[in-house]
């Protein structure tokens, strides 16, 4: 069944706007069962080795105290699917702030009262924190996330680059990012009957259930996790976190209800992190602009628990057309917390590399930078050979460039001045793939007119609630008012989770399926409804395993206009705009808060987002925030997001593509190009702060 044009695309309120500013939506930490306890993690201290004793009697002697748990006496659980789940299992110190003990008290107060005065003793080893692109321990893996092969080569890259007239070969280095959600990573849990219930702050409960099923040895149907509201994960809390795990821990130990929420110092350190990234970046081009050689090698770091490759070549072998490229990751383990998913993982970081060096390049040739990104626009995608499902990347680069207006830009650097303010514009490309998983949904009509519709997807801050009710209220033909959704919950219907800009494409699939056979029994029934109603479930196996022969991708424009103090080397973002193709826009409210909110972060990544290692200790020095800067109302003067429609037949019944992380991809890049137009100095190390700039303007 179509959709009905006039409930999809509206800027329909988000329902749960007003449960969240009067307080009425309860988060995972806002749950307290009768008795609860309250824990309180305690972090390693040293970046490598083993704990050789904790000794907790001033602890234990803190009024309200419990206990403490440590690898001695927590319970015992089974191998984990993800080696960072293996809390309280033994005394090997893996990395700096590692869970090594866990102080349950009737407060929270006491709880960290008492782990203030827990003392724990090291045996510490040698340690390796710093990643170089020249590391002895570097090696290729066989896959970077996503299942992407680590290596991928087409044609003779090396001939062709050295045959080139015009090149560029560059390096780019990113430092660590932090997600940094306004909620932290929280978990209320309980046993009853041996039955766990877990209120998590998680971006797919699914996922937590089966981690704990795993450890714990438990039948999935004896765990409830619910997370109904979720404060801002941007990928870290995609995969089950530490948090859910040592709650029901602790509850079980105790035999009460515990609650935990791990403190703002410690996130960096135990829910993942954007790796950082050194990208050597080759091209090659005729002197009209043609690419023909396109290369991109990516050095990063992993954890000695486990590994984690960011995939930042891979968009590399979607973006420009070239007969010649070669794309390479290389990883080395080192004694640093796991790096994890981070809002547009391989795409942020690979893309900002790749549209410097496309813009280096437009300059090596004297050439139009939104010009040479048209002239290699390809046809099909570089990487496979498929045709595109739709690529509307010409058409957002050339709307922006119109919005924006880029038609009377200056070329020359330098060249703008007000007062000590030296001004600049810049431009990017983004892309991010189309990701689709199977999901459930089912819908229900009641007797009394009105219809549920129950899938377990998580909103984290996107309006899922909202859209999910316009795609319900559209198949089946009845005012959005009308549909209640219930979300955020492993008693409904299973569901992925909420990431990989998938999470609308996956569930809304599932719902206008259900809801479209409901439609199709309501037509068919004859006299009232039966007081139980009648209810249709659905589920997209089928069509989602199903592969499909198109390449499937939403791309986007980045525009930025800067000043740079030509005293301070201080940078402004004067303006931002951002044009995409994504499929249909489902509600535009929403849809613009999502594009308008990744630029906010990808300037922040530009400008004010940075972290580093202390080689000493092992540990970042960006702990909160206060000194791991975000990017505020005051940085984020003129932000505007548009779209292009797009008529995708490929996609889904909605035809939607991904838009929560696409706006994002290209920010950093474009902010980093309008500096160096404004004054002439390519800065190739992110962020672009005043220290790093000032030398070239003195």
């Amino acid at each position: 069944m179509p959709l009905d044009p006039q409930l999809t695309g509206a800027p329909v309120v988000r329902r749960e706007a007003r449960d969240k500013v009067t307080g009425a939506a309860r988060y995972a930490a806002e749950h307290t069962p009768p008795g609860t306890l309250y824990a309180w993690p305690v972090p390693a201290t040293i970046a490598a080795g083993r704990v050789t004793a904790v000794r907790a009697v001033d602890a234990l002697a803190v009024p309200g105290v419990h206990t403490v748990l440590t690898h001695d006496n927590a319970p015992r659980l089974a191998e984990p699917d993800d080696p960072i789940l293996a809390v309280l299992q033994s005394d090997r110190v893996p990395h700096h702030g590692w869970t090594v003990a866990l102080v349950v008290a009737d407060s929270p107060e006491a709880a960290r009262t008492g782990a203030g005065r827990l003392l724990v003793e090291y045996e510490s080893t040698e340690h390796d924190v710093i990643l170089t692109e020249d590391h002895p321990g570097l090696y290729t893996p066989e896959e970077a996330n996503g299942g992407f092969p680590a290596v991928r080569k087409r044609g003779d890259f090396e001939r062709s680059f050295a045959a080139a007239p015009v090149q560029v070969d560059a390096t780019y280095r990113m430092v660590p990012l932090h997600n940094h959600p306004m909620e932290p990573h929280a978990a209320t849990a309980w046993w009853e009957d041996g039955h766990l219930t877990v209120h998590d702050s998680s971006q797919g409960s699914n996922a937590v259930r089966k981690s704990l099923a795993q450890v714990f040895g438990l039948d999935p149907d004896r765990i409830t996790v619910r997370s109904e509201h979720v404060g801002g994960g941007f990928g870290s809390k995609g995969t089950t976190r530490p948090q859910a795990v040592l709650a029901a821990m602790a509850a079980r130990h105790t035999g009460h209800p515990v609650k935990m929420v791990f403190p703002r110092a410690q996130l960096a350190e135990v829910v993942g992190h954007r790796a950082p990234t050194i990208q050597r970046v080759r091209l090659g081009a005729d002197l009209d602009g043609t690419l023909h050689a396109v290369s991109q090698e990516i050095v990063t770091q992993t954890s000695t628990l486990k590994e984690f490759v960011e995939q930042a070549a891979v968009p590399a072998r979607v973006m420009y057309g070239s007969p010649d490229s070669t794309t390479v990751h290389r990883v080395a383990a080192l004694d640093v917390p796991s790096p994890s998913w981070m809002r547009a993982p391989g795409e942020a970081s690979g893309m900002y590399a790749l549209e410097s060096a496309m813009d280096e390049l437009a300059s090596a040739l004297g050439m139009d930078p939104v010009e040479l990104r048209l002239l290699n626009d390809p046809a099909a995608e570089p990487d496979s050979g498929r045709p595109f499902s739709s690529r509307g990347l010409a058409a957002c680069l050339r709307e922006g460039a119109d919005r924006f207006g880029w038609q009377g830009r200056d070329p020359r650097p330098a060249a703008r001045q007000e007062g000590r303010w030296l001004l600049g514009t810049g431009v990017a490309s983004a892309t991010y793939p189309v990701l689709v998983s199977r999901s459930a949904a089912r819908a229900h009509a009641a007797a009394d007119g009105t219809f549920r519709i129950e899938v377990n997807a998580t909103d984290i801050g996107t309006g899922a609630r909202t859209v999910l009710a316009q795609i319900a209220a559209s198949a089946l033909g009845v005012d959005v008012e009308s549909v209640e959704v219930a979300i955020g919950s492993t008693d409904l219907p299973t569901a992925p989770l909420a990431g990989g800009s998938s999470g609308t494409a996956s569930w809304g699939w599932a719902v206008h399926k259900a809801a479209s056979g409901l439609a199709d029994r309501l037509a068919a029934h004859r006299g009232p409804l039966p007081a139980e109603g009648l209810t249709t479930t659905a589920d997209t196996e089928e069509e989602t395993a199903a592969d499909s022969p198109y390449a499937r991708h939403a791309f986007g424009a980045h525009f930025a206009e800067t000043a740079v103090d030509s005293v301070t080397g201080e940078i402004r973002v004067r303006r931002l705009l951002g044009v995409y193709a994504a499929g249909k826009i489902l509600n535009a409210r929403t849809a613009r808060s999502q594009f308008v909110g990744g630029m906010v972060m990808g300037l922040g990544m530009a400008l004010t987002e940075g972290s580093a290692i202390d080689p000493v200790f092992g540990d970042f020095t960006a702990k909160d925030l206060a000194s791991y800067h975000v990017p505020v109302n005051a940085d984020a003067l003129d932000i505007q997001a548009h779209w292009i429609d797009e008529d995708d037949h490929h996609l889904n019944p909605m035809g939607s593509k991904g838009i929560g992380e696409i706006g994002i991809v290209g920010t950093a890049a474009a902010i980093g190009n309008a500096v160096r137009h404004a004054t002439g100095a390519r800065i190739r190390e992110l962020p672009l702060t005043p220290d790093r700039l000032l030398p070239y303007l003195l």
